[in-house]
């Protein structure tokens, strides 16, 4: 079991030091008013509109850094300081997550893929760990548990991985559309790219760690005796 332990130490701490970084950048970039004055709102109902998308809300939520787009609702929801701000950052964030709206509207492959596996990994998150567990207990008793841990865990690393070109795509969207429709100069382009650039990095450390802790357990099952 120690090697679970080191591979959670290890990815915990790279995690840290990306979200660290994260936080740091948009820190940054939020004291950058952007010179379009647009609130992050505008922007967003700016960039649904010049994708003819009008049947997409855009709400306010708390916390920060929770802003996300649901393609359940159609809803793109955007933090306080985002959905209020005129800056760098909020441009950026409130940009990307329409990216995902545009990508829902225009019926991304990878998107769609994503959203498929959704309530299968809802599902599997709530009981892997502790198949995984069970399984390495038993694994020369009964290896088939282990199996099936295995098999599950591969759905949620799999996830991971369908996230990212889900992640860059979306942000290349945001940061396409914010310069040719001029909403943003190319210095402000610049810093919306550099702070999605770092956002995008917790999810490639996700998909790293999820990677390297479903090799682990497929040793486990390899090595039994």
């Amino acid at each position: 079991m120690s090697g679970i332990y080191l591979i959670a130490i290890v990815f915990m701490i790279i995690g840290m030091l990306v979200s660290g970084q994260l936080k740091r950048k948009f820190k940054k970039y939020s004291q950058e008013t952007i010179g379009s004055g647009l609130s992050g709102r505008e922007i967003a109902e700016k960039m649904l509109h010049d994708n003819g998308i009008n049947d997409v809300k855009i709400i306010s939520v708390e916390g920060k850094l929770t802003d996300h787009y649901n393609p359940g609702d159609r809803t793109v929801n955007l933090s306080h300081d985002v959905y209020y701000g005129r800056s760098a950052a909020s441009a950026a964030v409130s940009a990307h997550e329409c990216g995902h709206a545009v990508q829902h509207a225009k019926a991304y492959t990878w998107l769609q893929m994503r959203s498929a596996l959704v309530p299968i990994v809802s599902f599997g998150s709530k009981y892997v760990q502790w198949i995984l567990l069970a399984g390495i207990l038993t694994v020369n008793i009964f290896p088939q548990l282990l199996l099936i841990g295995i098999v599950m865990f591969s759905a949620v690393t799999l996830f991971s991985f369908i996230t990212l070109p889900v992640e860059f795509d979306a942000s290349k969207r945001a940061l396409v559309w914010l310069e040719t429709s001029k909403t943003a100069s190319t210095a402000e382009v610049g810093m919306a790219r550099d702070a999605l650039k770092w956002a995008a990095m917790t999810y490639v450390v996700a998909a790293l760690s999820a990677l390297a802790t479903l090799l682990y357990y497929i040793s486990i099952f390899s090595n039994r005796r």
